[in-house]
C-alpha cells in the first residue's frame, strides 16, 4: 500500500486522540499528537514562569527544549529533556494554556520545523487543530472531526475524572471558551481544510469513525 501522511483535526473532545491513535496502529504507521507538543511548550512556559503573551521568552524557551516522543509498551509518551511530562499536560490550566501559546508565531514557528521533519518518512497520522490547514496542506488525505459540545463535554469530563475531577459544567464552559479562542485566533485558527473529509463524531463510535476513514483511504490507495 502506498505510504501517506494523514491529517486529523478537530476541536477538543472530538475524539481525535482515540482515534488517530487507533487508525495508525491499524495502518501500521507512527501516531503524533501535535497537539501534545503545544502543551509541552506550555507545561515548560508555567513552569518557567513564562506568560503567554511573552513572545521573547517564549521565543528562547522553544530554543533550549527538547521535545520529543518515545514510544514504550504503554504507549507513546512525550519527553522534555529528559522528564516525562505525559500526565502533566493534560489538565484543564494545560488546554488553556495551549490554546494560548498555540496562537503566538513564534511557537509555531519554532515548533512547524519539528512537525515537517516527522512526516518526511510519510506512513504517519498526524493529529492537531491546523495540520490539514497550515502544517500540512499537501497532506495525501485530510480528516476533520467533530462533534456537538455536550457530546465533547461528557467525553472530556470521563478522561478527566481519572487524572483530576471536574463538573460537568465546568468542563463545557472551558471547552466553550477553548473553542472560541482556537476558532477566532488570528493566526492558524481552527477550521477544516478545503479538501477535507468532515466526520461527526457525535452519535457514532470510535470504531465506526475509524471504518469510515479507512474506507476513504482505501478509495485513494485503491485498496480493498
Amino acid at each position: 500500500m502506498k505510504k501517506l501522511v494523514i491529517t486529523i483535526d478537530g476541536p477538543a473532545g472530538a475524539g481525535k486522540t482515540t482515534v488517530s491513535k487507533a487508525l495508525a496502529d491499524r495502518l501500521g504507521y507512527v501516531y503524533v499528537d501535535t497537539g501534545a507538543l503545544y502543551r509541552g511548550v506550555a507545561y515548560e512556559a508555567r513552569s518557567a514562569g513564562i506568560s503567554s503573551d511573552d513572545d521573547g521568552s517564549l521565543e528562547k524557551l522553544c530554543g533550549r527544549m527538547d521535545l520529543r516522543f518515545v514510544r514504550k509498551e504503554f504507549g507513546t509518551r512525550l519527553l522534555s529533556g529528559k522528564m516525562d511530562i505525559t500526565d502533566f499536560i493534560r489538565t484543564p490550566e494545560m488546554s488553556m494554556m495551549a490554546s494560548a501559546v498555540s496562537a503566538r508565531p513564534v511557537v509555531r514557528r519554532a515548533l512547524l520545523d519539528v512537525q515537517r521533519k516527522m512526516s518526511e518518512q510519510k506512513a504517519a497520522v498526524f493529529e492537531g487543530r491546523d495540520m490539514g490547514t497550515v502544517v500540512f496542506p499537501d497532506a495525501d488525505i485530510k480528516f476533520f472531526l467533530t462533534a456537538d459540545l455536550q457530546a465533547r463535554a461528557i467525553r472530556r469530563y470521563k478522561e478527566l475524572e481519572i487524572i483530576k475531577p471536574q463538573k460537568l459544567e465546568d468542563v463545557e464552559k472551558d471547552m466553550r471558551q477553548r473553542d472560541e479562542n482556537d476558532s477566532t485566533r488570528e493566526i492558524a485558527p481552527l477550521k477544516p481544510a478545503e479538501d477535507a473529509i468532515l466526520i461527526d463524531s457525535s452519535n457514532i463510535s470510535a470504531e465506526a469513525v475509524i471504518e469510515n476513514m479507512l474506507v476513504h483511504i482505501r478509495l485513494l490507495t485503491g485498496n480493498d
